[in-house]
């Protein structure tokens, strides 16, 4: 199905643009439904030239190991692009993309992509911002993996996650608005499923971990103080 203005607006990357000009961009757009559990793209496939961006639900990037492990490097959300090779580099997926849950994706063609960026250069700068802050993010979990003991990275992890996706107050503590099941925190800090269970009992009067990926930060400044050593060591 090709995308409209409507959908277009829902990239960020794109909100300077002028109607006039997401309507030429219009025809150049395929917009695509895929369920909870699809599978968008395959370490190593080939991509085509495009701009990829999540318009709604959620997607999951990873990577699979020899030994069948998987390594969750990010959850991404609504508005956020995915599959950058397929616009700069070789074209090839570097990770496998997974829906979490149902969700709608936009693709733009390149070729039209690039003519956008020759009339408003600001989409060029935003695209470098939103690399590097991804550059900064996988150098960050290598030498998490590498060098930080687990319940330090745990810590930063929650961290992060509160800052990111919002937290509610109550009378608990303040609750992470996203569902984190232990299974994917345990895929994104390169520890067991068991070991990941085990941390957080360890940590149950700093947070709280309750079924179906609840989690309640109680103490925000002894939280902290983990991640900061996640930082130093």
């Amino acid at each position: 199905m090709l995308g409209s203005i409507e959908k277009l607006r829902q990239v960020p990357l794109l909100a300077t643009l002028q109607d006039s000009e997401l309507l030429s961009l219009a025809p150049f757009t395929e917009i695509r439904a895929f369920r909870a559990g699809e599978i968008l793209q395959h370490e190593g496939d080939r991509l085509p030239a495009a701009l990829h961006a999540l318009l709604s639900g959620s997607l999951r990037v990873s990577r699979l190991a020899i030994d069948g492990k998987e390594t969750i490097f990010r959850v991404l959300g609504k508005g956020e692009i995915f599959a950058a090779p397929a616009l700069f580099g070789n074209g090839i997926a570097p990770a496998t993309v997974t829906a979490e849950t149902d969700s709608e994706t936009i693709e733009i063609q390149r070729e039209a992509l690039l003519d956008a960026i020759r009339v408003n250069p600001e989409i060029a700068l935003k695209m470098l911002e939103i690399l590097n802050r991804r550059l900064q993010r996988l150098h960050d979990t290598v030498h998490g993996l590498m060098s930080e003991r687990a319940i330090a990275r745990l810590a930063r992890y929650l961290v992060t996650a509160a800052t990111e996706g919002g937290t509610d107050t109550t009378a608990a503590g303040d609750v992470l608005r996203e569902r984190l099941s232990y299974y994917r925190i345990a895929r994104s800090i390169g520890i067991t499923y068991e070991e990941c269970v085990r941390l957080f009992r360890q940590i149950r009067t700093v947070v709280e971990y309750r079924r179906g990926g609840k989690i309640t930060i109680k103490q925000w400044s002894v939280l902290k103080s983990l991640a900061r050593d996640a930082e130093t060591s």
